[in-house]
């Protein structure tokens, strides 16, 4: 059973990954970049499903590091779709790592995603209704 350590995760499960040697520095800490890039990844999956169609990142709304990923670690990312309007979306987005061979939960960082959907042509398009 998972302990979470920061109380519980806002959203859903979106994307699982484990941290690699190759996401790190020489000190063994992964990259915040690459914590960043699944993030991204992530609600891509989550606005573009919402969207039934492309997506892009507009905007990142403000970014810190609470705690270190390590290699091994589990990086799990919840997404919610917080507020839709005529062409964008605001995701809440929250990265958490599930410590190497532990059940250990702690979150790593959290931020707001903007993602505007778009049409064949790459220009924004209504989002649809929801149903």
């Amino acid at each position: 059973m998972v302990h979470y350590a920061d109380g519980r995760p806002i959203g859903d499960l979106t994307l699982r990954t484990l941290a690699m040697p190759s996401d790190a520095n020489a000190a063994g800490d992964i990259f915040g970049g690459w914590v960043m890039a699944q993030m991204d990844l992530a609600c891509g999956i989550r606005a573009a499903e919402r969207a039934r169609g492309r997506v892009v990142t507009a905007a990142v709304k403000e970014m810190s590091f609470a705690k270190p990923m390590k290699i091994g670690d589990t990086l799990c990312i919840y997404t919610h779709v917080e507020r839709v309007g005529r062409t964008s979306m605001t995701l809440k987005v929250e990265a958490w790592a599930q410590r190497y061979l532990s059940d250990l939960m702690e979150k790593v960082t959290h931020a707001d995603f903007i993602m505007v959907a778009l049409d064949g042509e790459g220009k924004p398009k209504a989002v649809p209704a929801e149903g």
